[in-house]
């Protein structure tokens, strides 16, 4: 790969630990002695004889910038351009914001490039879009866009992995929309690292996020995960963009759950869920109904909490099963939540509730493939144990929700009302939650009961 730096520009090799750069490679950071931290990088060259500090604004000649008063800056409302997909829209805070640039992230077949495809079909209705592929041939995006029926004559398509070539072209057609699938596969000559190595990654996703910023495109960034399923390359690229978003989904299921982790135009923690198809990516309006796919009978074990994710309530089932352990350390096994937690509420229930299971192996699991991010639900997830323990079903038309403290008290969680509301619409007549979230009114066909504390809630069912 030949290389190309400018006059202005040099290729440097600075440590990510310490900062100190150097103009080779070597195994070991002279500065602070940590080995392969060296990591290849493109800087601007500082002007000859300029100093440290006397090359800004006095040595072009321009004077400095003043600053001015927050509250005397005029507000100007975000446009936001709907992508043609409710779903989609909802997670990114209500519509894509013209000069934005969003990264997508999520595990290899996942259906990334499906759903982007079908963004960009919709907006190309009425907008200039440029879809620029470097693992697919352009025959293959073809192929997919013919079997899922998508409008897509007036989609312009480029594969190329060279920077300077992409924004080239992007700066001769100006498009709305840009699509790079994926940055992992984009260099740049000024880089002698190979494609997909921290370096280039992080140079063609500033050189990228520039471009969205001058001209006024929405860039899409489609991006790698390794198998821990964080993001691959460095952690500035997620700090470069305005948006990050993750596409998840179980490999035996067919539906997919696309989640914002950063959101400078909307909040975060947002959840838009779809179930994929024959011919694609198609929306669920009402997720609650596909988390809550219970059998016909009761089962000891199996109860239905409220969670929210970002500003949507989500009933969901908490499953868990309690057994005799032949293990001298029983096992705490919980997917979807976080086993330090488990551990704690173990120990508070035992403390509080007096339900001995020290000796039994614990098994918790939230249906459908979710994550429990909030403490909401505690009270659930400790009497799905309790009722398993116990082998006595809790009934089918009870909802709980509720925060567990270290002194076994039922704290309040944020919405309770709205957690309510959702429970009554799906049919729920029974609630078991924290005292200070039913003290308003609610909805009439569904009987609350608080709850101050752990042991009322185990006697209340």
């Amino acid at each position: 790969m030949a290389v190309a730096r400018g006059k202005d520009r040099r290729t440097v090799y600075r440590c990510t630990e310490c900062g100190h750069a150097q103009s080779k490679w070597a195994g070991q950071c002279p500065g602070c002695g940590l080995w392969n931290s060296l990591v290849e990088s493109v800087e601007d060259r500082a002007p000859p004889g300029a100093s440290r500090f006397s090359g800004y604004a006095g040595a072009a000649g321009q004077a400095d910038p003043e600053p001015v008063s927050l509250a005397t800056v005029e507000v100007e409302a975000i446009q936001r351009n709907p992508s043609g997909l409710e779903e989609f829209d909802r997670v990114l805070g209500g519509g894509l914001v013209p000069g934005s640039a969003v990264l997508i992230g999520g595990d290899p077949g996942i259906g990334k490039s499906t759903l982007l495809l079908q963004t960009v079909a919709a907006l190309s209705r009425s907008q200039q879009v440029l879809y620029l592929t470097g693992e697919e041939s352009i025959s293959q995006v073809s192929l997919r866009a013919r079997r899922l029926g998508l409008p897509c004559e007036t989609v312009q398509i480029l594969a190329a992995t060279e920077l300077e070539r992409i924004l080239r072209t992007a700066d001769r057609l100006r498009p709305d929309y840009l699509v790079v699938d994926s940055i992992q596969t984009v260099y740049s000559e000024l880089l002698q690292s190979a494609p997909g190595s921290v370096a280039q990654v992080r140079e063609c996703a500033a050189q990228l996020v520039r471009f969205a910023k001058q001209t006024g495109t929405t860039v899409f960034l489609v991006g790698h995960v390794t198998k821990e399923g964080a993001l691959a390359g460095p952690r500035v690229l997620e700090h470069m963009v305005d948006t990050v978003l993750y596409f998840e989904g179980d490999s035996g299921s067919r539906f997919r759950v696309i989640r914002a982790f950063k959101n400078r135009f909307g909040a975060v923690n947002e959840l838009g869920v779809f179930a994929m198809t024959e011919t694609g990516l198609k929306e669920v309006r009402n997720p609650s109904a596909i988390f809550l796919s219970r059998g016909d009978e009761d089962a000891p074990g199996s109860v239905v909490m409220v969670m929210r994710e970002g500003s949507r309530p989500l009933l969901v089932e908490v499953q868990a099963l309690v057994d005799e352990s032949h293990l001298p350390t029983p096992r705490r096994v919980a997917v979807g939540m976080d086993g330090n937690r488990l551990a704690m509420l173990l120990a508070i229930l035992h403390r509080h509730g007096g339900v001995p299971i020290l000796n039994q192996d614990v098994f918790v699991n939230l249906v459908g493939g979710l994550r429990l991010s909030e403490t909401a639900g505690d009270l659930a997830v400790v009497l799905a144990i309790v009722s398993s323990f116990r082998d006595r079903p809790i009934p089918r038309d009870w909802v709980v929700f509720g925060e567990l403290g270290l002194n076994g008290e039922v704290r309040p969680v944020q919405s309770g009302e709205e957690r309510l509301r959702e429970a009554a619409k799906h049919g729920f007549r029974h609630a078991l939650a924290p005292a200070r979230n039913i003290l308003r009114g609610h909805d009439p066909g569904l009987e609350a009961m608080p709850v101050k504390t752990l042991r009322e809630a185990i006697a209340a069912l």
